[in-house]
């Protein structure tokens, strides 16, 4: 039986070492290609061809969820499971309309990366069990979180301004001019009522977007 190819997608070559290590002990899986950047991934997801992506969200550059949008621009069937340290509804919500088939915490036990990927290999969507319940006790409790109202334009350039990187850098990375990302930060201010990019990180911070 041909085993199921894997593409591993992170900034830490220590995790992606533990997940590779990981997946060599399933005898139905193979590692075939590995990157450190969304911008990476990309670039060796036409020559690799996995049968599934492992992505990392919380990536420097253009990051994972405009990762996943640019591998499924090339490739509309292509497979990726989305692994974030987020314990938020946001980055989910987003990463999966952009096209993943699903989502993993980091914090889940390392056999259920396995039982994920085998999930997603099989084109069925698998969401880590206590993000999902996250998800469900939102939209049955209509509490919605205040960065619902950013745009996925907008909830880019809030995480990479969150994380400290200037307008010019974010212009750069998003292949957008810089009056165009103050246009975006204008927005962004105005519908989370913050005032500077103190406070954006540290709205980004309360509600999981960032690790600190």
């Amino acid at each position: 039986m041909k085993p199921t190819t894997v593409m591993l997608v992170d900034d830490h070559a220590v995790v992606r070492m533990g997940f590779r290590l990981l997946l060599q002990a399933a005898a139905d899986m193979q590692v075939v290609a590995e990157a450190d950047s969304g911008e990476e991934a990309c670039a060796k997801y036409t020559e690799a061809r996995p049968d599934v992506v492992v992505m990392d969200l919380a990536m420097a550059g253009i990051g994972g969820i405009e990762a996943v949008k640019r591998i499924i621009a090339r490739d509309a069937s292509a497979r990726i499971l989305a692994l974030s340290a987020h314990a938020d509804a946001s980055h989910p919500k987003r990463v999966l309309k952009a096209g993943a088939l699903g989502y993993l915490s980091k914090r889940s036990a390392p056999e259920t990366l396995i039982e994920a990927i085998r999930t997603v290999a099989a084109r069925r969507m698998y969401i880590d069990a206590s993000i999902a319940q996250l998800m469900a006790v939102q939209d049955v409790t209509g509490d919605r979180n205040p960065i619902e109202q950013l745009s996925a334009r907008e909830f880019e350039v809030f995480v990479l301004l969150a994380r400290g990187a200037s307008v010019n850098q974010i212009a750069e990375t998003l292949h957008l001019s810089p009056s165009t990302i103050g246009t975006h930060l204008y927005n962004i201010k105005q519908k989370l009522a913050a005032s500077n990019q103190a406070e954006l990180t540290l709205i980004a911070v309360r509600h999981g977007l960032i690790e600190t």
